[in-house]
């Protein structure tokens, strides 16, 4: 009796040099991926250095001509943008997915659905006309004829919520339908169930999703353009005023003809980059605990 052999010939053979092709082309992208985003990050480092400084984050804008300066205004008026628009998306957003996930019919929930996937896929710069148009060119609300944090927060807010809404939608879907049974057992109504049992084992995911609609709402420039770009080079909390920021700084200082502005629209932008990146590490980080988490329920 022959021996048997464990060595793939014929159609196996030619099958397991096909999967390993395969294998080695997914890894090989997979780097190229990364290695782009090293470049990416490595490169805008570098040019960034010479403006990264105490000044860079604690200072205003330079006077015309002069070194130094920083970008203290956009800090706080990219701050004051994040914070409003976080206020007016992540509630509707949330209760969106509440009403989509566990009172709307099957029907109902895919139109809306669809609504906020096409809602996502829309151009900044056209959400940037429209409030323009609606909230700066006319009187909305109260607030109108002029740019202010209102109407930059709101444009903001529009492009948040689908990614909230969607988000938080594949989270609540994660809760086990047995909690759900447990507290209708006990003659619990729905609503209450919802508040005080669905979204509680949620709420990591929830916050996820605020996280990654905050990371790309802080670099959003077009929008900012039409809505609030108009403003001085003093620190300004006021939200009813137009303020620069991050993003709108990057844009202008770039196309100046100083060399030190330009360092410092690099340095700017490794300042939106690490922004972005620390949301999006501390949001997956968050995302894995939050399904770590429902995982444990089942």
């Amino acid at each position: 009796m022959e021996p048997m052999s464990l060595k793939a010939t014929g159609r196996s053979r030619k099958r397991l040099r096909t999967n390993r092709i395969a294998q080695a082309t997914a890894v090989f992208a997979a780097l190229i991926a990364v290695s782009l985003l090293g470049i990416l990050v490595l490169s805008v480092l570098l040019r960034a250095i010479p403006a990264l400084n105490i000044d860079f984050f604690t200072k205003g804008p330079p006077v015309f001509g002069a070194g130094g300066g920083g970008i203290a205004p956009a800090l706080v008026g990219t701050g004051l943008l994040i914070v409003i628009a976080t206020a007016m998306s992540v509630p509707i957003g949330v209760l969106v997915a509440i009403f989509v996930s566990e009172f709307a019919s099957r029907r109902v929930g895919n139109q809306i659905r669809l609504a906020l996937d096409v809602l996502n896929g829309f151009p900044s710069i056209v959400i940037g006309i429209f409030v323009f148009a609606l909230v700066v060119k006319t009187k909305f609300l109260g607030v109108g004829h002029h740019q202010s944090v209102y109407a930059g927060s709101f444009a903001l807010a529009i492009i948040m919520l689908p990614l909230v809404a969607r988000t938080t939608m594949e989270v609540l879907a994660l809760v086990p339908n047995s909690l759900r049974d447990a507290s209708t057992a006990l003659g619990v109504p729905k609503w209450r169930t919802t508040l005080s049992i669905v979204l509680p084992t949620a709420l990591g995911g929830i916050v996820t999703g605020t996280t990654l609609a905050v990371a790309r709402a802080a670099g959003e420039t077009a929008p900012l353009l039409f809505t609030c770009s108009i403003a001085g080079s003093l620190v300004n909390w006021d939200p009813a005023t137009s303020v620069t920021s991050i993003p709108v700084t990057i844009f202008e200082y770039s196309e100046q003809a100083d060399r030190h502005l330009n360092q410092q629209a690099w340095a700017a932008a490794f300042v939106l980059i690490a922004f972005v990146l620390a949301t999006s590490l501390v949001s997956r980080l968050m995302l894995d605990r939050s399904r770590r988490k429902l995982g444990q329920t089942h």
